[in-house]
């Protein structure tokens, strides 16, 4: 494939690890399997006319993504150690991070330890099991650019996440959420 000036790179289907699950008409470009450790049959799953630009797929051993059809991400880290869900019809914008976990400790003694196991001297050793709730996000959502979105939350169908919001709790269908944290703002 002939790629234009000044356009990114398209990933191969032939090189997507072999438990991901990518729909006809849907493009991932960048390197979106650098941070990929799922070991599920099914740990990324993405619908058809998809365009998933930049995004990072930072899924951990036990980790299930899933991305609904005609979706738009761009430049978005997605870290998935349970469950991730995101439906149909979602744009999410730059810099967007979405994660179902705080991925390390939140003890200090703790934290140390999971250094250490993820350094490359840990010889094996384990890291300090981290908790990690599901997140989803329903059909028809916008993510705006630079929006952090912590563990456990569900954004309602129909929501829009201003830019630089950072959501902590769930999200009532049809919301405009701003700030930090993301509170409910009068539509405009």
């Amino acid at each position: 494939m002939t790629e234009e000036p000044g356009l990114p790179e398209i990933v191969s289907p032939d090189t997507f690890p072999a438990n991901v699950r990518v729909a006809q008409g849907t493009v991932l470009s960048g390197n979106p399997f650098r941070r990929f450790r799922g070991t599920d049959q099914n740990a990324l799953t993405i619908g058809p006319n998809c365009t998933m630009d930049h995004v990072q797929f930072a899924v951990g051993l036990k980790g299930r993504l899933s991305i609904g059809e005609n979706c738009y991400f761009t430049s978005a880290v997605l870290l998935c150690e349970e469950e991730l869900r995101i439906g149909n019809h979602v744009a999410i914008g730059w810099n967007v991070t979405i994660s179902d976990s705080d991925f390390h400790p939140l003890d200090a003694a703790q934290r140390v330890l999971d250094a250490i196991a993820l350094s490359p001297v840990a010889d094996g050793q384990k890291r300090p099991v981290v908790a990690a709730r599901p997140v989803i996000i329903e059909d028809d959502v916008w993510i705006g650019p630079a929006v952090v979105v912590l563990k456990g939350v569900t954004i309602g169908a129909g929501s829009w996440i201003e830019p630089g919001s950072v959501v902590t709790a769930s999200v009532a269908p049809g919301s405009r959420m701003a700030g930090n944290p993301a509170k409910p703002v009068n539509k405009g």
